[in-house]
């Protein structure tokens, strides 16, 4: 008995070998060096390529997959038990009998706060230029693209799904169409009811301090501790989206908080910033940006924990109001596990980008 080394990949349930190709590319940006920060602005970018990319001539319409909060762009290489992974999902899909072929670019946004919202702050650094003016033309120069914003869409799960509703809203020169799984929308029900979680946590844990906060939690990622998401996590996201939607200008890579710290009592003029940057709000004021989308696909579980469910309806009525076609589809199901629906999406993308 010996065992006997072969080449390539071990096949499912591991590793499969796809039908198309992936490229795990590293790219430096100029907008986000020297960034608030100090995050690096080095950043993994991979580009999904299709089966038969490059026999014919061809331009593919492309679109662009942002992560959710903590989310780093090498976590879709990851398998979660009995589930191909998403860069397998999306090979999967675009092997199919007539579909239409995109190019897929998953784009990393990580802040060391744990993630951007895909916008520019001056707390964390110009996400979005990033993302519409270095990712989107550095593809294009690269690979076989439609490079034109008509067949260009963008899809995002949690703060992913909040990019990829506010990106084209601010920039509908860039993308010409959106899909949105259970995005951060109607901040109300979906961020004030987690301030009063964080109050008690910093009290309890932290002296009722961030500064203590910070200081615990960069010491604990040092060592390479297990994130402990009960203990660290709502604190740490409501942070985050301080920085983006409320940073403070007299600190650089500092957030100005929409509640009391002690009380959790809401900080009026902080607050309203935060509902600025809410898509809810947003969508009355960018109508015609909206309304120039091929493509608009919202969905949300029933039982989503932090009822995004209700942001997405609340975003979907503000749509039908505008007269703006679009798919909103409320499934059974949470905030998690459901990768399984990317696949739909992005067809649904796809499908009208290519048309």
């Amino acid at each position: 008995m010996s065992l006997t080394q072969v080449e390539g990949v071990p096949g499912a349930p591991w590793q499969r070998r796809l039908a198309g190709r992936l490229d795990e590319l590293v790219v430096e940006s100029e907008l986000l060096a020297g960034n608030p920060l100090g995050d690096s602005a080095r950043r993994p970018l991979y580009v999904y390529l299709p089966p038969g990319y490059g026999e014919s001539g061809r331009r593919y319409p492309v679109i662009y997959v942002i992560q959710g909060f903590t989310g780093q762009v090498d976590m879709w290489l990851g398998r979660s038990a009995f589930e191909p992974t998403m860069v397998e999902r999306v090979d999967d899909l675009f092997s199919g009998v007539g579909v239409r072929r995109a190019i897929v670019v998953f784009v990393d946004a990580w802040t060391s706060y744990g993630g951007s919202q895909f916008i520019n702050s001056i707390a964390t650094g110009p996400y979005m230029d990033y993302l519409c003016d270095e990712v989107v033309p550095f593809v294009d120069e690269r690979y076989a693209t439609a490079a034109d914003r008509d067949r260009r869409g963008i899809a995002g799960k949690s703060s992913g799904g909040y990019g990829a509703m506010v990106v084209p809203m601010l920039r509908p020169d860039v993308f010409g169409g959106f899909a949105s799984h259970a995005g951060d929308a109607l901040f109300e029900v979906c961020c004030l009811p987690a301030f009063r979680e964080v109050v008690r946590t910093l009290r309890d844990h932290f002296s009722g301090s961030y500064d203590v906060f910070f200081e615990d939690f960069r010491r604990r990622v040092a060592e390479g501790a297990r994130f402990d998401y009960e203990l660290y996590g709502q604190p740490l996201e409501m942070y985050a989206y301080a920085a983006c939607y409320s940073p403070d200008g007299s600190s650089p890579g500092k957030a100005l908080l929409p509640f009391e710290l002690d009380t959790g009592r809401i900080v009026g003029e902080v607050w309203e910033q935060w509902l600025s940057w809410d898509p809810v709000r947003l969508a009355p004021r960018h109508l015609d940006a909206l309304k120039s989308m091929r493509v608009i696909y919202l969905d949300a579980g029933n039982r989503d924990e932090p009822f995004l469910d209700l942001g997405a309806q609340a975003f979907s009525n503000e749509l039908r109001k505008g007269g703006i076609d679009h798919t909103f589809e409320l499934f059974a199901g949470g905030h998690g596990g459901i990768a399984y629906r990317y696949p739909g999406a992005l067809k649904v993308l796809a499908d009208a980008l290519a048309a």
